[in-house]
């Protein structure tokens, strides 16, 4: 009996698992004229001139100044992906 249940166990066979790993997609998410449209919308915030929506408000957030640069570029058609939410 103990022969049996050690060639059962060396029988077995072990799984290999390949890695989860995500091929990336080879063309661009964003266009370099976006890029260009967050550089010059950051330079403008980094100078205190730029302005927020309707009310005018100085904006002094990075993360606000990136946002204004890609929906512009949105507007203008370039590639960009659409917002989240």
């Amino acid at each position: 009996m103990a022969t049996k249940k050690a060639a059962k166990k060396s029988t077995k066979k072990t799984s290999s698992k390949k890695s989860g790993a995500k091929k990336s997609s080879s063309s661009r998410k964003y266009s370099p004229s976006a890029g260009k449209n967050v550089e010059r919308e950051m330079k403008e915030m980094k100078q205190g001139k730029l302005k927020s929506g309707r009310n005018g408000k100085k904006v002094t957030s990075r993360k606000q100044a990136i946002a204004i640069g890609l929906s512009e570029a949105r507007k203008e058609g370039k590639k960009v992906p659409a917002k989240k939410s």
